[in-house]
């Protein structure tokens, strides 16, 4: 019996080919692991009208992690149209089946490291070495919308109480057919939990700086939370500086001087912003890994999309999702291995001979599944 149990979810576009790259690379470690596929993505959604079949997740339940490549989402006009014609106008809606994921499994915590490799051309600078700690199943991307507004949400929002009637009257004009409500939902203890871990991860590493990336200036109550948490776990970690930055000022200041930091810390919205403007630096998505963290499972994905313009090319970056795999086998605590694994892909980059289009220039680049040959190679 294997030692571990991966369900294998390459899901759609250029999913597919990364996964493929990166199973050559996990095979030439000899990873002592049994790969299981695992519905997911837009094919299931077209011809079941559920792109996270029920089946799945039970699956889910009997591995011990799983390894996603990545997924296809469209607007919900667009999603129904390319329903099967069986269920069209049976009241299905399309939903992101990672962000289910990361509900379901309670997985709190989005975990992005962002490191310069020395040889890689893209490097806005090379001693970029961050992590951005993303709160996971809250804020901004909780998944309570409403559209149509229905007029009871209307109502309540207009209360003294909740909201500010003079303001809320011009949605009354405007008729509530044509207003949206997004909601940001955030607890103290998701807060706490982010910033603690934060904290925790500066701690264990060595890091001198945790730096919250919010806005309380405007969202008073939301953002005001999360930077009351902040500053009460701060106080528990003398020895680390506790910063803080507005998500627009932080955008500037990661250009001006990114070698400034540590870790950063953020909620949902504001985490995805911040970690793909820290993956511009040190040579964009095809280099950045991702990994949604619970207490008792992990689901470990690349940055970047599916990509659906480069589907079957066999020409996308495989960095961020062998970098990923590299995530697991840490999780996994197999650390030799994923040592191993990111001292070749950084072999690789320092060496320049093989890369794919994004770092040689377009028509110049090795395809996804020789650069996977040439990190296994230099394991």
């Amino acid at each position: 019996m294997a030692k571990h149990t991966i369900a294998w979810m390459p899901g759609d576009g250029v999913g597919v080919d990364v996964m493929d790259a990166t199973r050559i690379v996990l095979d030439a470690l000899n990873l002592d692991a049994e790969y299981v596929p695992a519905d997911i993505g837009w094919e299931f959604w077209c011809k079941e009208g559920n792109p996270l079949p029920d089946r799945t997740l039970e699956l889910l339940k009997s591995t011990d992690c799983a390894l996603f490549g990545a997924i296809t989402s469209k607007p919900r006009d667009e999603a129904n149209q390319e329903l099967d014609p069986s269920l069209q106008d049976k009241g299905l809606s399309y939903f992101s089946p990672i962000v289910k994921l990361r509900q379901v499994f309670n997985l709190h915590t989005n975990l992005r490291p962002c490191k310069a490799y020395p040889g890689n051309p893209l490097n806005y600078r090379d001693d970029i070495d961050l992590v951005v700690f993303r709160e996971n199943t809250e804020g901004m991307y909780g998944g309570i919308e409403w559209f149509p507004l229905p007029e009871k949400i209307a109502t309540a929002m207009a209360d003294p109480q909740v909201g500010h009637p003079d303001r809320m009257k011009r949605w009354f004009e405007k008729g509530l057919d044509n207003v949206a409500v997004s909601t940001r939902v955030m607890s103290r203890q998701g807060c706490e939990s982010i910033c603690t871990q934060a904290f925790e991860y500066a701690k264990n590493f060595g890091r001198k700086t945790v730096t919250l990336v919010e806005k309380p200036n405007v969202l008073r109550e939301t953002g005001g939370l999360m930077t009351r948490e902040f500053r009460k776990v701060a106080k528990q970690y003398p020895g680390i500086q506790a910063w803080e930055a507005n998500i627009d000022a932080i955008c500037m200041w990661m250009i001006k001087n990114p070698q400034d930091y540590d870790v950063l810390v953020a909620e949902n919205m504001f985490g995805d912003i911040v970690s793909d403007l820290c993956a511009g630096l040190v040579g964009g998505l095809g280099f950045a890994c991702a990994a949604n963290i619970g207490d008792d499972y992990a689901v470990f994905e690349p940055t970047h999309g599916s990509a659906p313009k480069y589907i079957g090319q066999n020409v996308v970056n495989p960095m961020a999702m062998i970098l990923t795999a590299k995530m697991m086998l840490d999780w996994l605590s197999e650390t030799e291995l994923a040592n191993r694994l990111e001292a070749a892909v950084a072999k690789t980059i320092a060496e320049g001979k093989i890369a794919t289009y994004d770092v040689k220039g377009r028509g110049k680049g090795d395809s996804t599944t020789v650069v996977a040959h040439e990190i296994a190679a230099n394991l």
